[in-house]
């Protein structure tokens, strides 16, 4: 993530700046992957993450949900609703290490007083995912994607991608830049958008923090848990967890 930033303009980010505020939000940005995800899929189910050395803590992952279930879940990953445009997950669920599951739920809490709650997008990613995304986006825009030789921390357990709805009406609001949009709006420091979409960027940015969470600076919707560095790299599928 130490990349010089530079501002993508494709026919994706021009048709998500004209299209109707509130339903912006909803549309994923699209690339065109390099080789078709079925054959990268095959690949990375048979590859093996990175060894890892160290004394790490016992994986303990928490389904979100189960936490709070107004924790609303839009795992697109699981739909052709995400940059791909097509379903890498298998199941439509959220994890996380349970010391960060329940800061999350911390957070969301906080966050009811303003009359939002937090809505999921992602959270733990099993490494061979990360595979996919990895050789399946062009070079220009892998700023944006974990490089698997490394792992991610979403593959620890320890990431979370998220946002806000309004609890009065369920929907998701608007923020600078769509989810997963490989843009300069998708930085956390982007200063255009509306004075609303930065102020509930803020918000949802400073109640994160709190809870000891980090904003990834490319990203504003990603946070990283503090300790992300005690977790390893995690394959397990979501329909082997708890087995």
């Amino acid at each position: 993530m130490n990349s010089p930033r530079t501002l993508f303009i494709t026919p994706c980010v021009l048709l998500l700046a004209l299209l109707p505020i509130g339903f912006a939000q909803q549309v994923s940005f699209r690339i065109t992957p390099l080789r078709p995800v079925e054959e990268l899929r095959a690949e990375a189910l048979k590859a093996q993450p990175p060894r890892e050395q160290g004394n790490f803590l016992q994986s303990d992952l928490v389904e979100l949900t189960r936490l709070d279930p107004t924790i609303k879940l839009d795992i697109r990953y699981a739909t052709t609703n995400n940059f791909l445009g097509t379903p890498v997950y298998t199941q439509a669920r959220a994890f996380l290490q349970r010391p960060a599951a329940e800061a999350l739920l911390r957070a969301h809490h906080e966050l009811k007083a303003y009359g939002y709650g937090l809505i999921i997008h992602d959270g733990y990613r099993p490494w061979y995912v990360t595979k996919i995304f990895w050789e399946a986006t062009p070079i220009d825009k892998r700023i944006f994607v974990a490089d698997p030789a490394r792992g991610s921390n979403h593959n620890r357990g320890c990431a979370v991608d998220l946002s806000l709805y309004l609890l009065a009406t369920g929907e998701e609001v608007t923020m600078p830049s769509g989810y997963d949009e490989m843009s300069e709006r998708a930085y956390a420091d982007f200063p255009g958008g509306t004075a609303e979409e930065r102020a509930r960027r803020a918000l949802l940015r400073r109640a994160m923090e709190r809870q000891e969470f980090t904003v990834n600076p490319e990203e504003w919707w990603h946070f990283d848990y503090k300790d992300w560095k005690k977790y390893p790299i995690l394959n397990v599928r979501f329909e082997d967890i708890g087995r």
